[in-house]
């Protein structure tokens, strides 16, 4: 299996730390709102490598944190007049529930980084003690220079970023030795969320929170680091500045990138107006249509997201799904028999298609191509099946389309159609529950209709629904 490492700038063949184990970080979201499709795209990606890796028998540890105290969160909380945690509380909540949407599965930790303050006083006190951290009255900085390897992961030359490159300094304040030098500790402001520390009441810089909180769940050195491709600089490269400070040894083998996701082409901000968040999203389609969508295209590409290529996400996803619903179909009225002699020869040649699968994952997560290996072996599943098959047979395909399809996090085994008394029944229900407040349950009702492939929409003139 062979990973693009932005280290090296170059594929090289995984070879875990420890044989059969995988440990793996991937930088989470800030939740002081709902998730917008940008953040869907590293969760979508990480959760299908971290599949595939279960899927070739690795025993993985998954860690993805939230950043729950950020400039943000406390900006936030200010406009509402509301404590800072409650917004964090809120918006992780509403972030689960929209990746169970996009069936990312849980982290084996998620770690808040308030739970996780007294591990970053204590890596800040080590920094301080070997020489590479300093305290300016109350706010604790990080000698960048002292680090010699800095810039290896953005492959950024510090002397550059000193004389030219403006923009790409760490800001900070005029007591710094170094303008390059970034912020570790910061004391607090007033109406600010504070933690105590040997150099003032405050909280902790953004970068020291995942260099804590991976080496707690995951050990001082890691096999895989991930997250989208603006994360290289500044957060990664400072992460490795002060992990391989602290702890003296390499911080992570592997470093995996996302490329950027836009807009129609254009790059999405909130001032050009083509902000979308996930449950925008899920208001028009299934989030398994805007899974689909992500893997459509290498995870290293730029990817577009547009109306147009969501529709041919939703029909190729339509495709997939309908093939397994026939297989279903077929395998309800088959006959109770063994497979035929000819039927084993064509289930023998679906190992083609695997191997097809295994070889574009195996080449850097290659999902695109791991999509095509799917459509092959639906058009084999569609060619080489009828009212005559076997059940051993039509089980046998159905069973390995499942399996690659959850290698993808695909759910194609959709549960039996729903009738339409229920969804009104459901929606009448949900309708009660907004009016009585109870807005917990009218969220799950909405998920519980999601699941079974029914969008609602909230309209002036009352909800309305479709099927995805």
């Amino acid at each position: 299996m062979k990973l693009y490492n932005t280290l090296s700038k170059r594929k090289e063949e995984f070879i875990p730390l420890e044989e059969g184990k995988v440990r793996m970080y991937v930088c989470g979201p800030t939740v002081y709102n709902y998730i917008h499709i940008g953040n869907a795209r590293p969760m979508i990606v990480f959760d299908t490598v971290r599949r595939y890796f279960e899927y070739k028998g690795y025993e993985v540890n998954y860690v993805s944190n939230f950043t729950d105290v950020d400039d943000k969160i406390i900006n936030k909380a200010i406009e509402e007049g509301v404590p800072a945690d409650e917004i964090s509380r809120r918006y992780i909540a509403e972030c689960k529930k929209d990746m169970e949407g996009m069936n990312v599965k849980p982290a084996t930790t998620h770690p808040l980084a308030t739970e996780e303050i007294c591990g970053m006083v204590d890596m800040i006190q080590t920094l301080i003690e070997k020489g590479y951290a300093y305290d300016k009255n109350g706010t604790v900085y990080f000698r960048t220079r002292q680090f010699k390897e800095y810039g290896k992961l953005s492959h950024k030359n510090l002397d550059d970023l000193r004389s030219g490159e403006r923009s790409l300094l760490v800001t900070g304040e005029d007591e710094k030795e170094d303008p390059l030098d970034f912020v570790l500790w910061k004391p607090k402001k007033e109406g600010e969320p504070f933690w105590e520390s040997p150099w003032s009441e405050g909280r902790p810089g953004w970068h020291i929170e995942c260099s804590v909180m991976s080496r707690k769940y995951l050990g001082e050195q890691i096999d895989i680091h991930a997250g989208g491709e603006d994360l290289v600089f500044p957060h990664h490269e400072n992460e490795i500045a002060q992990s391989e400070a602290a702890n003296g040894r390499e911080f992570a083998r592997y470093w995996l990138h996302n490329a950027f996701l836009n807009i129609d082409n254009r790059k999405m901000s909130k001032s050009l107006g083509n902000f979308r968040t996930v449950r925008e999203i899920s208001e028009q389609y299934d989030l398994q249509v805007l899974r689909f969508f992500m893997l459509s295209a290498h995870y290293r590409s730029p990817l577009n997201f547009s109306a147009d290529l969501m529709e041919a996400s939703a029909n190729g996803l339509g495709r997939i799904i309908n093939a397994a619903e026939n297989l279903k179909f077929l395998m309800k009225n088959a006959r109770e028999q063994s497979m035929s002699a000819s039927e084993g020869v064509l289930y023998e040649d679906t190992k083609e298609f695997v191997e097809k699968f295994e070889a574009a994952m195996d080449d850097d997560f290659n999902t695109a191509d791991a999509v095509a290996a799917v459509f092959d072996l639906v058009r084999y599943c569609n060619s080489n099946t009828d009212a005559k098959s076997s059940k051993e047979y039509l089980k046998k395909l159905s069973a390995l389309l499942l399996k690659l399809t959850d290698v993808l996090g695909l759910i194609v085994d959709k549960e039996e159609d729903i009738l339409e008394a229920d969804i009104e029944r459901l929606i009448k229900e949900r309708e009660e529950a907004r009016k009585a407040k109870d807005f917990a349950r009218a969220d799950a009702i909405r998920g519980e209709l999601l699941s079974k492939g029914i969008i609602l929409k909230d309209t002036r003139e009352g909800v309305q629904w479709k099927k995805a």
